[in-house]
């Protein structure tokens, strides 16, 4: 079995660097026509140019794929319809949508505002709300739908200092669970990723060696099963460093070579296994857990 994605159109938020650049990047290159989305700020929110998201499409048209760029903020419903339209207009339907759109507020509760606190919610929760209902009908219409959520370790097992990051992560974990019933009948299936990855959102988090093993490209395979034509419903796949575990189960070292999602799909029954599945004492876990596997291979570097 070959995972591809030609005829399939795509939407990726926050695809202007890092994962989401990456899932942007694979999809194009297993055949899917791609709508890069990225605001263009920074890393908490702010500032805006449709820069990053052309330079992730240049790159998509280079290597021989079809691509378009898009700066709206999911924060903006209006925009993101816009969007959407934008997609349809262009390419008669929408497919898959990845919500990677996201920003970090961190401070610990104590001291942070109220206004970090509801912005990260905004931009996380209410932008996948948004772009999900904006292609919700559509998806209903063509009786065909992969939505990918973007929750995380920080709110499925917490993190000092992120309340209002893991309040949102764990909340879309909350919308993918009726949106998979919802969507059901007419095959649109909605799972969640929750990547552990180095990329601007974490410089300085975490020590050198962690970082290349955590490199963003070794989420994707995980991006791409639950993006697929083949994918579970219902699902929250976790990915970090080549490893795959499914919140959290111990997991299978799947490695991040071009025929690691084949490998994932034929081995999820393995990452799901709920034998010797812990509830971590916090979101570190899952980047240990991960980080170790790898270690153990001793392939992630190469």
């Amino acid at each position: 079995m070959t995972i591809d994605f030609k005829g399939r159109v795509a939407i990726v938020t926050g695809a202007g660097g890092g994962l989401g650049r990456q899932h942007a990047l694979a999809l194009a290159a297993r055949g899917a026509k791609v709508l890069v989305n990225d605001l263009g700020g920074t890393r908490d929110g702010s500032g805006g140019s449709v820069t990053a998201a052309e330079a992730v499409v240049a790159e998509i048209r280079n290597a021989g794929g079809e691509a378009m760029a898009n700066n709206a903020s999911v924060t903006d419903f209006s925009a993101v319809q816009a969007m959407v339209q934008q997609v349809v207009d262009a390419w008669g339907r929408v497919d898959i949508l990845v919500n990677n759109a996201g920003i970090l507020r961190d401070k610990s509760f104590a001291k942070m505002e109220l206004a970090d606190f509801e912005l990260v919610m905004s931009v996380h929760l209410m932008g996948a709300v948004h772009c999900s209902k904006a292609v919700w009908a559509i998806m209903n219409e063509q009786k065909y739908g992969r939505i990918v959520m973007t929750t995380s370790s920080s709110g499925l097992f917490g993190n000092f200092g992120q309340s209002n990051y893991g309040a949102a992560k764990m909340a879309l974990v909350g919308l993918m669970q009726t949106l998979s019933l919802e969507g059901a009948k007419n095959d649109i299936r909605v799972n969640c990723l929750a990547p552990t990855a180095a990329t601007r959102m974490t410089e300085g988090l975490m020590p050198e060696a962690v970082l290349a093993a955590l490199k963003p490209e070794a989420v994707v395979p995980a991006m791409l099963v639950l993006a697929s034509q083949d994918a579970p419903n219902r699902t929250i796949l976790c990915a970090g460093a080549g490893t795959f575990e499914a919140a959290l189960t111990q997991g299978v070292w799947i490695g991040t070579d071009v025929l690691a999602p084949e490998r994932l799909a034929e081995r999820l029954a393995d990452v799901t296994d709920r034998a010797g599945e812990t509830v971590p004492h916090s979101g570190a876990a899952q980047g240990s857990n991960e980080v170790t596997k790898a270690m153990a291979n001793a392939t992630w570097a190469a």
